[in-house]
């Protein structure tokens, strides 16, 4: 499943094709969002936006305040909400392409296609691509923990919930509650990163180990918008500064356990364990990340 920063990234992208020049012909050629592509089509695309693994496209406008109201504010008004937002969870087998005009026709796995005089994108296989309104919107949310990629996000509340848990960080980090866009690889890399032992308490990590958690990952995420990809090693662990040969694999980006188990840490040399946790992989370092004694 893709993580946060991918959602992100797609944001952009979207926005980069759609949201200038002319309104995007909206169609469903799976038919399953046809209705609502109808309703879409020649609309303006005027805001994207992601919270953690969920994406947002959002179309026209809500109509802006009367400025003949008598107790219309003199302050300039800032841009209106748009009316209809697409939400879209890509889930474990959603992909998004996108391609310069003219598009090929399209397949009938395509659920939602976007496209203009200049571009255009086709959406397969979400777990969610839905009309929504605005409080439809805000209640998702409502229900996600801050994400590292919004300037919104306030990492005290999800310090709150992680301090009053049982719950082992590990599971923690992947809880989309807790924090939003965090995936299997960011949990493993910034636990590594940090010398933390994945099955410790929430409750038992201190503020500080929480704020530098937070802050590795905001940087650690940002970078991966910009590259599309993920990266977690330091500049001193490169294969060039270690003197190693590159990661072979198919998700790209040079880390230090995921998909690692049975290899040597790059670190210590010890062997990187791997487990079931929550129904998801678990790679971490015996010796790097040892628990309390």
């Amino acid at each position: 499943m893709p993580e946060g920063h991918t959602i992100h990234r797609l944001a952009k992208d979207y926005a980069a094709a759609f949201t200038t020049g002319t309104a995007p012909r909206v169609t469903s050629p799976q038919g399953k969002f046809a209705d609502a592509a109808a309703l879409l089509t020649g609309t303006p695309l005027t805001r994207t936006e992601a919270h953690g693994k969920h994406l947002f496209l959002g179309f026209g406008a809500a109509e802006p305040a009367d400025p003949a109201e008598p107790f219309a504010s003199a302050e300039p008004a800032e841009p209106p909400e748009p009316a209809d937002w697409i939400h879209i969870h890509l889930g474990l087998f959603g992909k998004v392409t996108f391609g310069a005009t003219p598009a090929p026709p399209p397949t009938d796995t395509v659920r939602l296609r976007l496209a203009n005089e200049t571009a255009y994108v086709d959406l397969r296989g979400p777990t969610t691509c839905a009309l929504i309104t605005d409080p439809e919107k805000q209640a998702i949310h409502d229900r996600l923990g801050p994400d590292p990629l919004r300037p919104d996000a306030d990492p005290g509340a999800a310090y709150r919930r992680v301090s009053r848990s049982r719950t082992t960080i590990a599971a923690l980090l992947m809880d989309q509650k807790v924090i939003a866009g965090v995936g299997n690889v960011y949990r493993a890399e910034v636990l590594f990163r940090h010398g933390i032992d994945p099955y410790r308490p929430g409750r038992d990590l201190t503020p500080a180990e929480w704020d530098a958690i937070w802050h590795d990952l905001t940087d650690l995420m940002r970078e991966g918008v910009r590259n599309n990809r993920i990266d977690t090693v330091r500049p001193e662990h490169t294969p060039e500064a270690m003197g190693r040969p590159p990661r072979v694999d198919d998700h790209g980006g040079e880390v230090y356990v995921y998909r690692r188990a049975n290899r040597s840490c790059h670190l210590c040399g010890d062997a990187i364990r791997t487990a079931d946790l929550a129904a998801r992989n678990l790679f971490w370092c015996p010796t790097c990340q040892r628990g309390p004694r």
